[in-house]
C-alpha cells in the first residue's frame, strides 16, 4: 500500500481533531504501512490500534469497539473484503464505518466490497486530503448513528415509563370503575305496586351516566337518568357529585328534598328540582359542564306521574297493549343558561304500564354504516322485547343495540332505569 501527503492535513488551515476521539482500527500487513497511518491518524486526533491479519483484527473486533475500520484490500490470508463481511456478521452495538484501500477500480470489485458491507473506497496511492474527507464523511455517520441510538435508547426509557404511568392509572380507573359502580348500590327495588331496575353500562373505565331511585314519602318515588358531557374521570367525577345530591341517605343535601319547621322533609316538583340543579351548577359549582336529566316522581297508589324533560331523550311509557307515548318535549340540559325553564310534563300509569328513561346512548349508537338507532329504533327494539320481565328486558335491550351496532364496544355509556307499574 503507499500512501502520500500524509502531513498536509497537519499544516495551517488544515483539518482539526474531532470532538470527543473517535477509534480506529487500521488493518494491514505491511508494518510499514500501519505505522504511516497510525502516525497521522493519532496527529488527527484519532485514538488508533492496529492489526496484522484480518484475523487479528476480527478477534479485536470481537472483544473492543471500534467507530472506523481502516483495512487494505490485499493481505495474506484473510483479505479485507473477507474480513469486512465478518465484521458485519458480528453481533455487536454501534455502527462502525469501514473504508477498504485498494488498486482496484473495476466496477464488479467494488460491488463486492458492497456487498460485504463496506461504505467507501479509496484507490492507491492514498491522498491525505482524499483521507481525511473519507474519514470525515465516516465520523458524520457514525455521529449520527450513535445519536440516533442515544434518542432510541431515550425514547424505549420514555415509553417504559409512560408505560408504568399508564399502568398505574388504568389500576386506578379500575377502582375508580368500582367506586362508581357503589354509587348506584341497589340496582332493583320492589315497592310492591311497582318496582325499578337500573343498568349502566360505562363505554370506558368510568363513564359520565346515573341512573337511580329514591323514595320521597312512603307513596312516592322519585326516578332519574342522568348524563354529564363529555367522558372520562371529569364526567365521572360530576356524576358522584349529583349523586349525592339525588341520595335518600343525605336527605338534607337532597336537592329534590326541602326541610320543613317540624324536621320533616318535603319534596320539591320536578320543574323546582330541575331549577335548583341549574343554579347550583352555575352559581355554586361554576364547572364548564352540564348534563342532560330526565327526573320522575311517581305516585305508587295512583300511578300519576309528574316529570322534567332536560335535554334528555324522551321518557316512554310502554302500555300493556303496546303503545307507546313520548313524554316531554327536550327541554334545555341542566347547566347551560341561567334563565333556562323546565316544564313540568304529567302522564298516567296504568297497571300493566311501563316507565322508561333512557340515555342517548342508546338512541344515537350508530350502525357500521354511521346511522344512528334513533327514537323509532329504539321504540321498536322495546315492543319486541315487551313480554319479558324488566331484568331481561334491560338485558335484550343491550343484546340488541350491540347487534345493530355490530360491536359491543359502545361509544358512549348505555345506561337508564324501567319502572314497571302493577298498581
Amino acid at each position: 500500500m503507499i500512501l502520500t501527503e500524509l502531513s498536509s492535513p497537519d499544516s495551517p488551515g488544515g483539518a482539526t481533531a474531532p470532538l470527543g476521539p473517535l477509534r480506529v482500527l487500521v488493518v494491514d500487513d505491511s508494518k510499514a504501512q500501519r505505522m504511516m497511518l497510525t502516525m497521522s491518524l493519532s496527529r488527527w486526533g484519532y485514538d488508533v490500534d492496529e492489526a496484522a491479519s484480518g484475523e487479528e483484527a476480527l478477534m479485536a473486533c470481537q472483544a473492543e469497539i471500534y467507530d472506523i475500520i481502516l483495512s487494505d484490500w490485499m493481505m495474506n490470508g484473510m483479505s479485507g473484503l473477507e474480513l469486512c463481511a465478518a465484521f458485519r456478521a458480528l453481533r455487536r452495538e454501534g455502527y462502525a464505518y469501514f473504508i477498504l484501500l485498494t488498486s482496484k477500480s473495476e466496477k464488479t470489485e467494488i460491488a463486492k466490497g458492497l456487498e460485504a458491507g463496506a461504505d467507501d473506497f479509496l484507490t492507491k496511492p492514498v491522498s491525505a486530503d482524499e483521507l481525511r474527507a473519507r474519514l470525515r464523511a465516516g465520523e458524520r455517520i457514525v455521529g449520527m448513528h450513535k445519536e440516533l441510538v442515544q434518542k432510541n435508547n431515550l425514547l424505549g426509557k420514555t415509553l417504559a415509563e409512560l408505560q408504568r404511568a399508564q399502568e398505574m392509572v388504568d389500576r386506578d380507573l379500575i377502582e375508580a370503575r368500582k367506586l362508581q359502580q357503589n354509587l348506584v348500590r341497589e340496582r332493583f327495588r320492589d315497592w310492591g305496586s311497582g318496582s325499578a331496575t337500573l343498568f349502566l353500562r360505562s363505554s370506558g373505565h368510568v363513564g359520565g351516566d346515573l341512573a337511580g331511585f329514591f323514595e320521597l314519602d312512603t307513596t312516592h318515588v322519585a326516578l332519574y337518568s342522568v348524563d354529564v358531557s363529555g367522558h372520562g374521570v371529569a364526567s365521572a367525577m360530576m356524576t358522584a357529585r349529583l349523586a349525592g345530591y339525588l341520595s335518600a341517605a343525605a336527605p338534607d343535601q337532597n336537592i329534590a328534598l326541602k326541610r320543613r319547621a317540624d324536621g320533616r322533609f318535603d319534596a320539591l316538583p320536578p320543574e323546582e328540582v330541575a331549577a335548583r340543579f341549574n343554579r347550583t351548577m352555575l352559581e355554586d359549582l361554576q364547572v364548564d359542564q352540564y348534563f342532560t336529566m330526565a327526573y320522575a316522581q311517581v305516585d305508587l297508589i295512583s300511578g300519576a306521574v309528574a316529570l322534567v324533560q332536560a335535554g334528555h331523550p324522551y321518557p316512554l311509557i310502554l302500555r300493556r297493549d303496546g303503545r307507546i307515548d313520548r313524554l316531554g318535549s327536550g327541554g334545555l340540559p341542566i347547566g347551560l343558561l341561567g334563565e333556562a325553564v323546565h316544564e313540568r310534563v304529567t302522564a298516567q300509569l296504568h297497571p300493566g304500564d311501563r316507565l322508561f328513561l333512557l340515555s342517548d346512548g342508546l338512541t344515537e349508537c350508530p350502525s357500521p354504516l354511521g346511522v344512528g338507532l334513533g327514537d323509532d329504533g329504539l321504540e321498536a327494539l322495546i315492543r319486541k322485547n315487551s313480554g319479558l320481565d324488566p331484568a331481561q328486558l334491560l338485558d335484550a335491550l343491550i343484546w340488541d343495540l350491540a347487534a345493530h351496532m355490530g360491536s359491543e364496544d359502545f361509544p358512549d355509556d348505555v345506561s337508564g332505569l324501567l319502572f314497571d307499574y302493577r298498581g
